[in-house]
């Protein structure tokens, strides 16, 4: 009796394993386009067991041979097999077409749809098998029987929706959406979801496009609508269109009495994306009308960080400008006294004086006070400590600098103030030449699960571990890296002829294109900015197989198209790159150039990270996109 069952273990075994291997060199003929051989395999094999994957294969390696005649018996006969199930009639359809049969192929659809039962699952099932044979109309036609036979209970108007989309008929995808709202306001969030989705693929600004056009028609008809006027902010902050956000922010907050809270909401999102104009006018809207003594407060905190924030991000800075914010800035602690709100005020302040206004030991006192009265803040303490310890490197003091910056990262050791001062801490080993050590700690933070921390550290590693020589030598490195911190120091000229020496000492070193876009920057940052173009297309011209090429030609096509009112979309940068223009770029509005320089980078670089914004910005110049 054992034997008998061993025997007949193996003897299914075997089987099984034949079976398997019978269906894996199957896919192996079809793969290698050798359809003959295939049909033949896996027809033995859909005799045998007429499951989905054998009939799959065989009918797809009939179409491919052309064999129309055992195609369409093939799918006949499974028909007759499994009459419930409609991708065999949608396939039946399908050969007929091939077979210059549409006629009766039309005659099959249209009966189908027809005897479509009031059943939400067999209505997905056929407009399912309609579009795996792209017979999207069909599909459409289906679910249109489908709200006929099920409406109210079910509409398919996200099926719908997406289906349009699939076409490429936007406009008829946003009447989906905006007629499911009209029924349901509740669905606003998923719709807004959906076509938050859709809009992450449009790079012509179609759907957008329609999206703008069809609510800007539906609310000169329902003014009052307050869901069409969210939708019309939702998207303009979509599109970054921070100007028409505000206008539309304003009028809500009007008329639904919110006391400036989506005002102040606003004002936060425009600061992330370095739109400072907007973001300033609009904290200032909510101290001028917000009842919210808290609110008002923050704004007042807000306004001037963002005031900070524009005036630092521009070169040459304008000191003038900054005594006059420091001002403000000791009025505005005045009169919030002890309030914790104000205590980003007071490092920034710190900073503002430390590393514009030549006043360190007053920075230093501030920071130190604040540490001292926020023992309960665990948080606003770890970024005090991480200011106060970016103040002594500043001022040339190191060791004082890596021991706060330790305290942070153990008492923050999994949070990502943590691996904010890890990363400064390997930064500053990087300053001072201890390379070894800050790849260690650099490579940690390559796994962060902040995206930023993450690239910065991926970004410093490369520059470490690149410029390393076959000997292991990092004299050219620390030259560099000595220029890179008295840049941090805030000496520019003298970055500037430590470069210039390691250049002529150095000539064609790996860490030559390193020195040159080090150069740009510091250029721009003097506003020398025809010196700057030069550098940069240096490096696209004489190192374009190199790392920064891409990243040259990116800022070069900046230069030539911005203007006084530029705010672009830095985000693809660290915060460390300092080549926003301000106000004087003579290259500035030379539109064939940036546009030439935008086409260079698509063309020769496709997959830079800078792709995405170069395209938009190309077709910007290029008048595609409509205001």
């Amino acid at each position: 009796m054992m034997l008998l069952t061993l025997l007949l273990t193996g003897w299914s075994v075997s089987v099984y394993a034949q079976a398997v291997t019978d269906e894996q060199l199957g896919l192996q003929y079809f793969n290698n386009k050798e359809y003959e051989k295939a049909a033949a395999l896996f027809e033995r094999l859909f005799d045998e067991k007429p499951g989905v994957y054998n009939y799959t294969y065989l009918l797809q390696s009939l179409l491919e041979l052309d064999d129309l005649d055992k195609a369409e018996k093939i799918v006949k006969k499974q028909a007759k097999r499994f009459p419930e199930d409609y991708r065999y009639v949608i396939d039946q359809g399908y050969v007929l077409i091939r077979s210059n049969q549409s006629p009766k192929a039309t005659k099959l659809f249209e009966q189908a749809i027809k005897d479509l039962p009031a059943d939400q699952r067999k209505v997905s099932e056929l407009a399912n098998a309609f579009m795996v044979r792209r017979e999207y109309d069909y599909a459409v036609k289906t679910y249109q029987k489908g709200r006929q036979l099920l409406s109210p209970g079910y509409t398919f108007g996200f099926e719908l929706a997406q289906l349009y989309d699939t076409q490429g008929n936007y406009g008829k995808m946003v009447d989906e959406y905006l007629q499911m709202l009209e029924t349901n306001p509740d669905m606003q969030t998923q719709v807004q979801d959906r076509l938050q989705n859709s809009l992450t693929n449009d790079p012509e600004n179609l759907k957008s496009e329609a999206l703008r056009i069809s609510l800007l028609q539906k609310v000169q008809k329902s003014p009052d609508d307050v869901m069409l006027a969210e939708l019309m902010m939702w998207l303009s902050l979509q599109l970054k269109d921070f100007d028409a956000a505000f206008v539309q922010a304003k009028a809500l907050d009007r008329r639904l009495d919110e006391n400036g809270s989506r005002v102040f909401a606003l004002a936060q999102l425009a600061v992330n994306s370095k739109v400072y104009p907007v973001a300033i006018e609009a904290y200032d809207y909510v101290i001028r009308n917000s009842k919210d003594l808290p609110l008002v407060i923050q704004s007042k905190v807000e306004i001037l960080k963002s005031e900070f924030e524009q005036l630092t991000s521009a070169y040459p800075v304008e000191l003038p400008k900054l005594k006059q914010l420091e001002t403000r800035y000791l009025a505005t602690l005045e009169e919030a006294g002890q309030n914790p709100l104000a205590y980003p005020l007071i490092r920034n302040l710190a900073h503002l004086q430390a590393f514009y206004l030549d006043n360190t030991p007053s920075a230093i006192t501030l920071l130190e006070n604040l540490i001292s009265t926020s023992s309960a803040e665990r948080q606003i303490q770890a970024d005090s400590k991480l200011e106060l310890a970016d103040i002594y490197l500043f001022s040339g003091d190191p060791w004082e600098a890596t021991l706060l910056y330790s305290q942070v990262e153990k008492a923050f050791k999994n949070d990502p103030v943590g691996h904010e001062a890890r990363f400064r801490n390997a930064r500053l080993s990087m300053f001072i030449g201890e390379f070894g050590w800050a790849v260690a700690q650099l490579d940690v933070l390559k796994a962060a699960t902040s995206k930023l921390i993450a690239n910065d550290a991926m970004a410093l590693s490369l520059l470490i571990t690149d410029n390393i020589d076959y000997d292991s030598s990092t004299v050219q490195l620390a030259t560099y890296t000595r220029a890179e911190l008295l840049l941090y120091r805030n000496k520019p000229l003298d970055a500037m002829s430590v470069l210039d020496s390691l250049l002529s000492a150095y000539p064609g070193h790996l860490i030559t294109d390193d020195a040159l876009m080090k150069k740009a920057e510091i250029n721009l940052r003097l506003g020398n900015v025809s010196e700057a173009e030069t550098l940069l297309r240096s490096i696209v011209t004489d190192y374009g197989d190199g790392i920064l090429a891409d990243d040259a030609l990116f800022r070069l096509a900046l230069l030539y198209d911005q203007n006084e009112e530029a705010t672009a979309d830095f985000s693809v940068y660290s915060s460390q790159d300092l080549f926003f223009m301000g106000i004087n770029n003579p290259l500035a509005r030379d539109k064939e150039k940036a546009m030439a320089a935008y086409q260079e980078l698509l063309t020769s670089y496709p997959g830079s990270l800078f792709s995405v914004e170069a395209r938009k910005r190309f077709r910007a110049l290029r008048g595609d996109l409509v205001n």
